[in-house]
């Protein structure tokens, strides 16, 4: 039965939060990425895996510094001289920004690294092109709007048509693979770079490039697969669960954002055979710990005197927050925005690894309506300027929201 090794979503030149580590000279949030990978490349090692895929998404960064490409490279590199054969598929980060140019993982075809397999375009791969594994992999890399609109010669128009003909070819393409080229004998595994209608998102959408193309759940699910390994979205999940085949987002490796705060982070090892698959989660532990609080000060005439001890009553204790990414939100009236002290709270959360205060001003402010007019005269435009005029909206900012509120209105029934 072989053995599989998935992750995805690797990231490794995300540099968002706190200092650089004086050993290496990286980012110290780089350094935590790659110790993920590390971790994930030794286990595959550790465990005599038969294949590694990894799904997508190496870098953040679309033209990655060669430094980052370095250490990736490092790292797959163990793989090969351990003659493990892996799959790389190229994701919508990993992609250069025109067309014909190279993208980021490129240099391992180049140079025909023995074992490593990039895959920059959809595949069918059977054990010949696996260094004789006995299983067939169908390979669905990021499909690009830009190349698949450059070969039908069209020119950009109905965006929802092109993200429909583009899942149609598709579809008929796997069609066409389950026809012509599977051997039911072998395992059959499909591994994807997409969005899957009905996937859970994570912290991905505050690094995403652009829309998405959408892909059906019942093209993954098919029950002559036996195993899909998802790569793209960072909440790990099994959009499969209790069913054949597992369909497997391991998430990203490491917390790329507030919006995976609570998130655990995996790898999968997977033994796979026909009709049948074992699964094993393996959680990636010493993620580094993000700590998100919040505070809503009231305003209820004069100032609390304790401005400062509330707000640092809102955070963990100063040993809790060793480490830590830390953020603290506070929403207060803006006459007491000279009452926050910053430089105390600062103090207190000196042990973290990066600490944010985001400042949040309320305008105490009421609309008040000409003495010859009632609410229910106005038009909902009139009464969206004077929401923006009593919240000190910027005027070019407010004539683009009355234009967007404008097209909403528009395609309401009268």
């Amino acid at each position: 039965m072989p053995k599989i090794l998935h992750f995805a979503d690797a990231h490794i030149d995300m540099i968002n939060y706190g200092r650089h580590d004086p050993g290496s000279g990286l980012p110290a949030r780089v350094m935590d990425f790659l110790k993920s990978l590390d971790t994930i490349i030794q286990s595959a090692i550790d465990e005599h895996v038969d294949l590694v895929i990894f799904a997508g998404d190496a870098y953040r960064d679309r033209n990655p510094s060669p430094t980052f490409q370095r250490e990736w490279g490092k790292r797959i590199m163990r793989l090969a001289q351990a003659r493990i054969p892996t799959v790389l598929l190229v994701g919508n980060h990993d992609l250069a920004p025109a067309l014909g140019r190279a993208h980021a993982m490129e240099a391992f075809d180049t140079l025909q690294v023995p074992f490593v397999h990039v895959i920059e375009k959809p595949a069918f791969l059977g054990p010949q092109d696996l260094d004789g594994v006995p299983l067939q992999l169908m390979a669905l890399p990021w499909a690009p709007r830009s190349s698949f609109l450059a070969r039908q010669g069209n020119l950009p128009g109905d965006m929802e048509q092109v993200y429909e003909d583009l899942s149609e070819l598709i579809h008929l393409l796997i069609g066409k693979w389950f026809e012509s080229r599977v051997d039911p004998s072998l395992p059959l595994l499909m591994a994807a770079h997409c969005s899957i209608q009905g996937a859970v998102y994570g912290g991905e959408r505050s690094v995403m490039l652009g829309r998405d193309l959408v892909l059906p759940r019942s093209l993954v699910c098919d029950p002559r697969l036996d195993y899909v390994a998802l790569g793209h979205i960072h909440k790990a999940q099994d959009l499969n669960e209790g069913s054949h085949p597992p369909v497997i987002y391991p998430g990203s490796i490491e917390r790329v954002d507030w919006g995976e705060a609570g998130d655990d982070k995996y790898f999968i090892i997977a033994q796979v055979e026909r009709g049948r698959s074992q699964v094993e989660w393996r959680i990636l532990q010493g993620i580094r710990r993000f700590v998100d609080r919040a505070v809503n000060l009231e305003s209820n005439g004069a100032p609390p005197a304790d401005i400062t001890s509330r707000l640092l009553s809102a955070l963990p204790e100063p040993a809790k927050l060793q480490d830590a990414i830390v953020r603290l939100t506070i929403d207060y009236p803006k006459e007491w925005e000279a009452l926050i002290d910053e430089a105390s709270l600062r103090e207190y959360a000196e042990a973290s690894f990066d600490f944010q205060v985001v400042r949040r001003p309320r305008m105490e402010s009421r609309i008040r309506l000409p003495g010859d007019q009632a609410i229910g005269s106005l038009a909902p435009l009139e009464l969206l300027d004077l929401y923006w005029q009593a919240n000190h909206t910027a005027p070019e900012d407010a004539q683009r929201l009355n234009q967007l509120a404008d097209a909403l209105i528009r395609q309401q029934p009268e």
